[in-house]
């Protein structure tokens, strides 16, 4: 987490072009505008908020 604050501050005070900051970095330019535009810095979780196989609760407690 501490590589994309180092990549924020820089990208912020706008001493190098994002493009250049990207390949330094070694991350994509669509990843950087990301990170650009997204307002916190910690990581987000990546389990989805549903899942279509998974079977609804009120249906779970008929089965038993």
């Amino acid at each position: 987490m501490s590589q994309r604050r180092e990549f924020l501050a820089l990208a912020v005070g706008q001493s190098v072009p994002l493009s250049e900051l990207c390949r330094r970095f070694g991350i994509s330019r669509k990843t950087g505008y990301k990170w650009l535009a997204r307002d916190e810095v910690v990581d987000r979780s990546r389990r989805p908020h549903t899942s279509p196989r998974r079977p609804r609760r009120p249906a779970m407690l008929g089965l038993l």
